[in-house]
């Protein structure tokens, strides 16, 4: 404290250091040099993916996942990768992709084809005898096959087996060959190697001859049979596939009573396609999804019936009427799809509802309607649909197709044009679709009928967008007339609705 009467004395500030701050200087400098070396020095990406450093069953999986043309290909980017692709899962050869080149002409000489042809054996060949044979996923051969070359589809077919594979599928069909040669398929080889493994099955364009002695398929879930020559006992294989869900069967020949015996319990969906069957029969309980295209035929389900789903086609102008009288299997479906030809000028039959042939299940139809007529706007088969309706009161959605062929149909000298449609009331029918709508007068008279007795229905689509097919002369091929939008739809919807107090929309309808 400073003295009465003395001046306060000051101490003098600390002498000043001029090194201090230059000093300070370099130390920030180095610091913030310190950082910037640390943070160049530290890498910005992680360590570049090597194959080599995942596990090594693992990598096989990897390579899996690619073509196995490409998975040859990265096979020379590192000596590691190199025989990874011998234990490629899935075998796929398609000896029409490797035709396809910029370089071949449409019309390939049929001696170049075989030049090309022999290269996909040797290659097929070449894989084969260099794969490990394990952990095959799917093998599949996509190449016609002339008869010369009979042995090396027995080869393929052994080593699918040997390599326990559990997709197999053999095309064999010829492109360009003008006669038909039939190469027998070893299921022998099949059964006596590896078909304990095989889940899946498919053959096109090749001859089998099944028989009851054939018990290796425990496990095949699916069979598909395809342009198939079948001699033997098929019945008698089928009963020994005991764990089959799906047996699909196109254009086959051989079989004149298809009968899927009981044993076949799992059976879940039967498809049968343009066979020349008198009839079909199956046993299977557990079936849910039929589908059939061809002749009228019996078809007889024995048993119990789950059948949830039913697509029917029926050969013949009276097709429409025969799904609906003649098919008791289906009257229990939830989904039915109906696709049938009908003639312009046919009388309609009658079809009464009646206690034991009612469609009490059915909820949701499809029908696909082609109408054969020499005349525009003469659609008179139409209405056919309006008394097979009759059959199914829980309707609650339908979808209509109707596309037109023009042929030479002439008019029936006892044909009487009716007075329209008589169609039951409709309690559940909510939604309603007609594509190829063109306010033909059946049609309208269809679409009256609907929006009349429909008294829950909410909406009506109509699709204006048609294709007309045009048949010059029977047994000619149809030719395809470019569709086009019919405006007068519009106004026809809007005064229907209004007369209606329904609401119709018109799909696809061209911008103002």
């Amino acid at each position: 404290m400073a003295r009465t009467g003395e001046e306060e004395v000051v101490p003098p500030p600390p002498p000043l250091d001029l090194r201090q701050p230059m000093e300070e200087a370099a130390t920030g400098k180095l610091r913030r040099s310190d950082h910037y070396h640390r943070v160049t020095d530290t890498p910005s990406l992680p360590p570049p993916f090597r194959m080599e450093d995942l596990p090594i069953e693992i990598q096989p999986v990897i390579m899996s996942l690619l073509p196995l043309k490409e998975a040859v290909r990265a096979s020379i980017v590192s000596k590691g990768w190199r025989m990874l692709w011998r234990f490629h899962s899935n075998l796929c050869f398609d000896s029409r992709n490797d035709m396809d080149s910029d370089t071949d002409d449409e019309f390939t000489h049929r001696d170049s084809t075989k030049i090309k042809q022999a290269k996909f054996i040797e290659t097929v060949n070449c894989v084969i005898q260099h794969h490990s044979g394990l952990g095959i996923n799917k093998f599949s051969i996509r190449c016609g096959l002339h008869k010369e070359d009979s042995e090396h589809l027995n080869r393929w077919v052994s080593f699918a087996a040997s390599s326990k594979a559990k997709i197999i599928d053999f095309n064999l069909k010829i492109i360009d060959c003008p006669f038909d040669i039939v190469h027998h398929f070893p299921l022998e080889v099949l059964d006596a190697q590896g078909s304990s493994f095989v889940q899946s099955l498919f053959l096109v364009e090749v001859a089998i001859s099944p028989h009851s002695g054939i018990r290796g398929f425990i496990v095949l879930r699916r069979l598909v049979l395809k342009y198939v020559e079948i001699f033997g006992d098929f019945p008698g294989f089928l009963a020994n596939l005991l764990a089959l869900e799906d047996l699909e069967m196109i254009k086959c020949s051989g079989v004149t009573t298809l009968s899927i015996p009981r044993q076949v319990d799992k059976l879940k969906h039967l498809l049968v396609d343009i066979m020349d069957v008198e009839m079909v029969e199956f046993h299977a309980g557990d079936l849910t999804h039929f589908e059939y295209q061809g002749p009228v035929i019996p078809i007889v389900h024995h048993g119990c019936s789950k059948l949830e789903k039913a697509t029917i086609m029926f050969e013949g102008s009276k097709g429409l009427s025969h799904v609906f009288n003649d098919v008791p299997i289906i009257l229990g479906v939830n989904t039915l799809s109906v696709q049938a030809h009908v003639l312009a000028y046919e009388q309609l039959e009658k079809v009464a509802p009646r206690p034991h042939g009612m469609f009490m299940h059915s909820r949701h139809m499809t029908c696909g309607l082609t109408i054969i007529s020499s005349v525009p706007k003469a659609d008179n088969g139409v209405l056919q649909l309006a008394c097979c309706l009759n059959l199914t009161p829980q309707l609650e959605t339908l979808h209509l197709d109707m596309t037109y062929s023009h042929c030479n149909v002439s008019v029936p000298d006892d044909f009487v044009e009716e007075e329209g449609p008589h169609m039951h009331r409709h309690d559940h029918l909510r939604s309603v679709g007609i594509s190829g709508f063109r306010c033909y007068t059946a049609q309208t008279a269809l679409a009256y009928c609907l929006l009349e007795n429909a008294c829950v229905l909410e909406h009506m689509r109509l699709q204006p967008w048609i294709v007309t097919w045009i048949c010059p002369n029977p047994g000619m091929e149809n030719i395809g007339v470019e569709g086009r939008f019919l405006l007068g739809v519009r106004e026809w919807a809007r005064l229907t609705s209004e007369h209606f107090g329904k609401a119709i929309t018109v799909l696809d309808a061209p911008s103002e």
